[in-house]
């Protein structure tokens, strides 16, 4: 399984984060300034079980799912619970990309914070994808941005609107 599970530079991938210091306005901060950089990566045909151990590990609700160094897919604690356990799927033989939600929204380390804050509440996501040159270098939350003085606001918009919305299938 370790030679699936990427994170850090093996996969083109960052490890560590960084920080999201409170300085400057929202239209001038970006998503650089507060995504998380420690991503977590599997093939598709990795099992439920062994994705769910990587998130114990990594301390994380979160894994790609890869196809080299594209993004196949993501799918996330709660994808395993409601659409996997809560269906009777044995999680020790299906695999990730059979529950992983397949259109991932991405957005750039450039992007401001009130553009991806727009970006979730209209699409009604809780996380991000954060590209750069064709490549996965981060995830930004609603948390994060929550975590930003300038920001809050629009998260706390975009965690109401996201709640209220339909779940995604």
């Amino acid at each position: 399984m370790t030679d699936q599970a990427t994170g850090g530079s093996a996969a083109g991938l960052s490890g560590g984060s960084a920080g999201g210091g409170r300085a400057g306005a929202s239209d001038t901060r970006r998503v650089a300034d507060v995504m998380s950089t420690d991503l977590v990566s599997v093939a598709g045909d990795v099992t439920l079980a062994e994705a769910a151990r990587l998130m114990r590990e990594r301390d994380t609700g979160t894994v790609l799912v890869t196809d080299g160094d594209e993004i196949a897919g993501i799918v996330t604690d709660r994808d395993i619970t409601i659409r996997a356990v809560a269906d009777g799927l044995d999680v020790t033989s299906t695999a990730v990309s059979e529950v992983a939600s397949q259109s991932v929204t991405t957005v750039s380390p450039t992007d401001t914070l009130d553009t991806v804050a727009e970006t979730m509440r209209a699409q009604a996501l809780r996380r991000v994808v954060v590209v750069a040159d064709g490549r996965p270098v981060g995830i930004v939350s609603v948390g994060d941005l929550a975590q930003t003085d300038e920001a809050a606001d629009d998260a706390g918009i975009a965690l109401s609107d996201i709640s209220a919305a339909p779940p995604q299938e």
